[in-house]
């Protein structure tokens, strides 16, 4: 059972920004990329989507396990921290060699660091949006990591001087 404090402590650091969406396959290999298209979709019960593009990895292993985790990156993680989620594939890149993290109770990984707040979500639906999917499910744990501001898809974007990769939700 989620702890209703710390899931609205939690809930409350979404916005639209960047985080970490991971999952992992039926053999146990994690995975994990950036997303921008993050959002609280319900409050009671507290229900979580991510549009995922159906090329990335993730977005297979996500199908394979019907899990997502879900870290919301905080303000001033450096663009190092960022590429290596967002401009490399896990296909033949080992995102987590040099990240400290955790496997969740569902077996999805856990950042723990530059991360606000993970959840992990167990998929109820599966909506087809051509070249993503929205996956929408309900958490079922959630925990706070470091207290700080979200990082915004603005501030990656006009400080931070980001790129949107090609698969980005928006263009």
């Amino acid at each position: 059972m989620v702890d209703k404090q710390e899931e609205k402590k939690a809930l409350n650091s979404i916005c639209y920004g960047l985080y970490v969406i991971g999952s992992h396959n039926t053999k146990g290999k994690i995975n994990a990329q950036l997303a921008n298209t993050v959002f609280q979709v319900t409050n009671n019960p507290a229900k979580l989507a991510v549009a995922i593009h159906k090329e990335n990895l993730t977005y297979e292993f996500i199908k394979a396990s019907k899990v997502f985790s879900v870290c919301s990156l905080r303000k001033g993680t450096s663009m190092v921290f960022v590429g290596n989620f967002g401009f490399r594939t896990g296909r033949d890149f080992d995102k987590f060699a040099k990240v400290k993290h955790k496997i969740g109770k569902t077996g999805s990984p856990l950042i723990l660091e530059n991360t606000l707040a993970c959840f992990e979500v167990d998929v109820e639906k599966e909506i087809d949006l051509g070249e993503h999917v929205l996956f929408i499910g309900k958490p079922c744990s959630c925990e706070n990591i470091l207290d700080g501001e979200p990082l915004t898809y603005d501030y990656y974007q006009c400080v931070l001087k980001g790129k949107e990769h090609k698969r980005a939700t928006h263009g």
